[in-house]
């Protein structure tokens, strides 16, 4: 938590908002609701916690105006109202967040193998242990941290952020202000090989990864680089941890993947997406723009009507589960004698008639 204040016209100077309060109140930092104190400033996103924002001790709130007049009589702290509340917090984090940052050192660590036939900014910051090979080229303000490799004729953008221990592999592009978490794998190989009598013969995998701008990858992701054409990830695309992006994919902008992921090879998704954790996406389908897929859901065929999907069968006692399952597997001889039924009901009825 950062010990950096600032007053709460500065926040309205810098984000806007309405500021209902004294301007020269200093706050420290944002809370939550049940932990801020007369130091904090904290918001409220979800009306369901209205009761908990009138009682909270916040030196000042983040509201909307309806959520204002429901809790004005009980809370009496400074407020900011906005028209959402959650984005004001956000941008105030990285306000608050970029008061004690610790800025990079500019230039090459002595430990770093730079290939002489890279190009690096003056104003870029390559920390211990980095390898860049030749023909790399990397941006103005780009900070590379420790034991992160740079294959040969990769390009990084403007201000992007690759942390420690990364792996970007030979000539995979990087947008500007992206930021690439530990452990992540740009461009490995993709899952492609022919069968030949029962052997497996390995499919070069010779397209590359092209990340655009504002792109965010999660620790511990894979994206693997195109077998012909290239893998894309367009721009605003957020990218949890340990997600899995095959061959050939390509990600809409602002498309938004939570942790473990997986989405099979060929595979084209819109943008403004969602996908909650745990979620599969089949090889080679097609999801349109702005279509919503519940957590741990199985997507096996291409979606073209926006919309929330899910396609998991909900949570059950073992017992009650394995009876549903022997139902289940009974679906087709149970249809059968339905319609068997059916066929003898109506040869009585035309009889009778």
């Amino acid at each position: 938590m950062t010990t950096t204040s600032t007053r709460l016209g500065e926040l309205v100077d810098r984000f806007g908002g309405q500021l209902i309060g004294s301007p020269d109140i200093v706050v420290v930092g944002i809370a939550p609701l049940s932990d801020a104190n007369h130091t904090h400033i904290t918001f409220l996103s979800n009306s369901k916690f209205r009761q908990q924002a009138a009682a909270t001790n916040a030196a000042a709130l983040i509201v909307t105006e309806a959520d204002h007049a429901q809790i004005a009589a009980d809370y009496k702290g400074a407020c900011i109202i906005t028209a959402n509340p959650y984005v004001y917090f956000a941008r105030a984090a990285q306000y608050f967040a970029s008061l004690t940052a610790i800025l990079p050192v500019l230039g090459i660590h002595p430990s770093a193998w730079v290939s002489p036939h890279a190009l690096i900014s003056p104003t870029a910051s390559i920390g211990p242990h980095v390898s860049i090979d030749a023909e790399a080229i990397i941006g103005d303000a780009v900070v590379i941290e420790a034991g992160t490799s740079i294959g040969r004729g990769v390009t990084i953008g403007d201000g992007s952020l690759i942390h420690a221990n990364v792996s970007i592999y030979d000539y995979c592009v990087i947008g500007q202000r992206a930021i690439i978490h530990s452990g992540a794998v740009i461009g490995a190989d993709g899952f492609g090989f022919a069968n030949e009598r029962g052997a497996w013969i390995k499919i070069p995998q010779t397209g590359r990864v092209l990340i655009g701008d504002d792109v965010e990858i999660g620790a511990n992701t894979s994206i693997d680089r195109g077998a012909l054409a290239d893998t894309i990830i367009e721009n605003g695309v957020k990218l949890d941890n340990q997600i899995q992006i095959g061959h050939n994919c390509h990600i809409g902008e602002h498309t938004a993947m939570a942790g473990c992921v997986g989405v099979a090879g060929s595979a084209k998704i819109g943008k403004h997406c969602t996908f909650g954790g745990a979620a599969m996406v089949l090889g080679h389908l097609t999801i349109v723009d702005n279509v919503h897929i519940s957590s741990g859901s199985m997507v096996s065929r291409s979606i073209m009507e926006p919309g929330q999907y899910t396609g998991f069968y909900p949570l059950a006692k073992n017992a009650d589960w394995e009876k549903t399952a022997a139902i289940v597997r009974n679906l087709s001889g149970m249809r059968e004698k339905i319609r068997q039924l059916e066929k003898t009901i109506k040869t009585l009825t035309e009889k009778s008639s």
